[in-house]
């Protein structure tokens, strides 16, 4: 989780395959309205948000259901959304939260071609980021690693709140 640049889709990717399951791409639940929105450099609001959330949070609730463990990438910008999808996973949720500056995700988003979120949002996803510092269930990693050293970072975090560390 974490706003738009963090590497969301690359930490997933990463993290599903050293843990041998699913990736989700969140920005692919969107619905076709959010996208266009969006594309057009207007900030979604949370009556935007909930149905994409509701969607993600079926994607949970059917894993849970079926017992397999799945990564989902997803802003969950605010600790309302991460509670919402908390509940639909029946509680059995942890977030990696991507972090790191402005700066650094403004340049990503400038360089990656074809995606549909501009860079002129940044501001309001920075707005809308509550960050999750004291919340439990998250492991927090900085952004400026490689990829590599991202996702190891992750992993660890992860293992530790699965062992109760």
């Amino acid at each position: 989780m974490g706003v738009s640049g963090c590497g969301k889709t690359s930490v997933g990717e990463k993290l599903a395959e050293a843990l041998h399951c699913r990736f989700i791409e969140g920005d692919s639940l969107h619905p076709a309205a959010n996208i266009e929105k969006m594309s057009a450099g207007i900030p979604l609001d949370d009556g935007d948000r909930w149905p994409w959330l509701d969607v993600i949070g079926a994607q949970l609730a059917q894993s849970r259901t079926r017992g397999e463990t799945i990564v989902i990438s997803c802003s969950a910008l605010k600790k309302v959304y991460r509670d919402r999808l908390r509940q639909a996973a029946g509680g059995h949720l942890a977030f990696v939260f991507l972090e790191g500056s402005r700066a650094v995700f403004e340049a990503r988003m400038k360089n990656r071609p074809g995606h549909f979120m501009p860079a002129s949002l940044i501001d309001s996803q920075f707005a809308a980021l509550e960050p999750p510092n004291a919340e439990s269930g998250v492991v927090t990693v900085d952004v400026t690693l490689s990829i590599d050293a991202i996702a190891l970072q992750a992993l660890d975090g992860l293992r530790k709140l699965a062992a109760g560390a």
